[in-house]
């Protein structure tokens, strides 16, 4: 006699799985942002130019972000084109005053950590952004403000590209939160429920708070829903 062997379980949730046509979005979308910006940059300046590159790697992991999860408060357009300019522009900076790329790379990560929670467009990439620019104007190739073409260019591309795949894909981009079909106290005392639990938990959530708001009604009315169309306990 055979014996099945039970499945293992997943080293993560099993609702973390993308659906395929998500997946499928997502890969059609980020091949599509690449290739224009790409695009973009060798009719700007040529492929063959020793100046300037057409595309650096921090839009790569940009559009992973906008085309992927463009619900992310990380992934709207403030953040993709704030984020890596400004976090550009911190990694030149520490490059030129520092000199040695060590030293500027890990100064140039936490301070456009620091600049981007400030200016409220914190995004992943930008890291990757401000330690690229910092080794590259520390190095022997001495980047300088005109790289910064390459960044800005790379990302108004994306958002450009973003815009009009996401919305004709179905995805609201830049994202706005459904809006729960009737609004009431419950629904205020909601809202404030969930900021006064963030507040407590004192953690950075990578989802709006209207977002929040939205599942959890959602949620609300369809356990409604079941528990309404369950038979009564006397009939089981």
């Amino acid at each position: 006699m055979s014996v099945i062997k039970p499945i293992p379980s997943l080293p993560f949730p099993a609702s973390h799985l993308p659906q395929h046509g998500t997946a499928w979005r997502g890969a059609i979308g980020g091949m599509l942002g690449i290739a224009i910006a790409g695009g973009i940059g060798v009719i700007l300046w040529g492929a063959t130019t020793a100046t300037l590159p057409w595309l650096v790697a921090p839009a790569g992991a940009s559009a992973v972000l906008i085309f992927a999860v463009p619900a992310s408060p990380l992934a709207q357009p403030w953040p993709l084109i704030g984020g890596n300019v400004l976090s550009g522009c911190v990694g030149l900076l520490c490059g030129h005053l520092i000199g040695m790329p060590l030293m500027a790379g890990s100064l140039a990560v936490g301070l456009a950590i620091a600049a981007m929670s400030v200016a409220r467009c914190m995004h992943p990439p930008g890291g990757a952004c401000a330690l690229l620019y910092a080794l590259a104007a520390s190095g022997p190739d001495k980047w300088n403000a005109l790289h910064l073409v390459t960044i800005v260019a790379n990302a108004l591309a994306l958002g450009g590209v973003a815009w009009l795949f996401n919305n004709a894909s179905g995805h609201s981009w830049p994202h706005r939160a459904p809006t729960p079909p009737l609004r009431s106290a419950h629904s205020a005392l909601v809202h404030q429920a969930l900021a006064a639990t963030l507040a407590e938990w004192d953690e950075v959530i990578d989802a709006d708070i209207a977002d929040l708001d939205a599942i959890f009604q959602a949620v609300e009315r369809r356990i409604r829903s079941i528990e309404q169309s369950a038979p009564p306990a006397s009939q089981i």
